[in-house]
């Protein structure tokens, strides 16, 4: 089962370093990673997507709050979460492709965001596996270059990871 981690640290040099070592150290896969800024000055949220196959979470967690440079973390279950990933994907189109293309883009969700006589750049965001959706949809026109973000979540309703709760 997949599970989503958010962890506010400190703004500092090395800190995403040390949080992906402790899973690297541990031999677990990171699948999907993201980093902003938050409302307080000097804090920055990780957010954090891995698998966990052998229930190694409640130890990572346990991890993680012994370094420094934590301040907090929640780990959520997909439910309790509104999450999304960008997408920037640009296929092989021609004169008779380019429309179908688009309007694949369209029913997708997707948007087109550039457009040259040999290829079409467009940008999805949304859940991941329609964004994995998406990107299958593309392949058989040829992907040239796809570019992704981490997912990036928040919590459903008023509940909210901040340094005051």
């Amino acid at each position: 089962m997949k599970r989503t981690i958010s962890v506010l640290v400190e703004n500092r040099a090395g800190v995403l370093s040390r949080v992906a070592g402790l899973f690297a150290r541990r031999g677990f896969n990171i699948e999907s990673l993201a980093v902003g800024t938050t409302a307080e000055p000097g804090v920055s949220c990780i957010t954090i997507v891995a698998d966990d196959k052998e229930n190694v979470m409640e130890q990572i967690n346990k991890q993680l709050n012994k370094l420094i440079d934590v301040i907090k973390l929640k780990e959520y279950a997909p439910d309790e979460i509104i999450s999304r990933e960008l997408m920037l994907i640009k296929v092989t189109a021609n004169a008779q492709t380019r429309g179908e293309i688009a309007e694949l883009a369209k029913l997708a969700g997707a948007k087109v965001c550039g457009l040259t006589r040999t290829s079409i750049t467009m940008e999805c965001c949304d859940t991941t596996d329609r964004v994995e959706n998406f990107l299958e949809l593309c392949r058989p026109y040829g992907i040239k270059r796809v570019v992704r973000t981490g997912a990036a979540a928040i919590e459903k309703g008023a509940g909210q990871l901040s340094l005051d709760e």
